[in-house]
């Protein structure tokens, strides 16, 4: 099985503007450990309903500075996500809110990490057998005439990059928040042995902003004709 990473194609043939943010997230947080500020983007639960939990301004809050609070919110916010989630500083959840105009593809790339489709192209997918396909409802007020139903993809932590594509003296995770920063490789590769079997959408377990596609996703694509997106493919070991 081959594996592409989905990116949006740029500069855009189609002119449209969407400023959104999600309806909660986990602040950042101030690591009592190794005394930095840790804030992470990409990992995100758009199905994840947390209207019902307390203390509702602390999931709106851009930092945390008291890391047992952080670890509190955290464990409020588990019970409503998948099992195995990451749940870093700054993960997202609920509903994009925002606006927007103009012509939308049939997948838009507000941010680079995030992906929304129209329903109809995520039924599309779904009919042509791909799987793990879930899309969630946005609070979008689209300024237009016969504006689409735009729903975001949650798109859950699954494969990782293979250890060599790594920078080789790169640091081992903090003890506390569990986490270490790099860039993106000039030449990644992904870890074979993580790559999931039952899902043809996804995320890097270690670099949650990037979106993985099946061969099988990028082929149906292709097949139906969908604009805006670009396929790079990443070699496995």
């Amino acid at each position: 099985m081959r594996f592409f990473r989905l990116r949006k194609v740029t500069p855009s043939h189609f002119s449209w503007d969407l400023r959104a943010d999600p309806k909660w997230f986990l602040p950042g947080v101030h690591c009592p450990d190794c005394d930095e500020i840790r804030a992470g983007i990409g990992e995100a639960y758009p199905a994840a309903d947390l209207s019902a939990l307390p203390d509702q301004r602390k999931f709106q809050a851009r930092l945390e500075e008291d890391f047992e609070e952080f670890t509190r919110l955290r464990e409020l916010v588990r019970p409503l996500v998948p099992e195995g989630a990451q749940l870093e500083p700054g993960t997202a959840f609920g509903p994009l809110v925002g606006r927007g105009r103009g012509h939308f593809t049939q997948l838009v790339f507000p941010m680079p990490w995030t992906l929304l489709m129209r329903r109809e192209a995520l039924e599309q997918l779904q009919a042509a057998g791909l799987r793990g396909l879930m899309g969630c409802r946005t609070e979008l007020r689209l300024r237009d005439k016969n504006p689409p139903e735009l729903l975001e993809l949650q798109l859950e932590l699954r494969g990782r990059l293979h250890p060599d594509c790594l920078p080789r003296n790169l640091p081992a995770p903090c003890a506390t928040c569990e986490m270490v920063t790099f860039s993106f490789p000039q030449a990644p590769v992904l870890d074979a042995a993580s790559l999931p079997t039952d899902r043809d959408l996804f995320r890097l377990g270690n670099f949650s902003t990037a979106i993985i596609g099946t061969e099988r996703f990028a082929e149906t694509v292709r097949q139906l004709g969908f604009e805006e997106v670009e396929f790079q493919e990443l070699p496995t070991r």
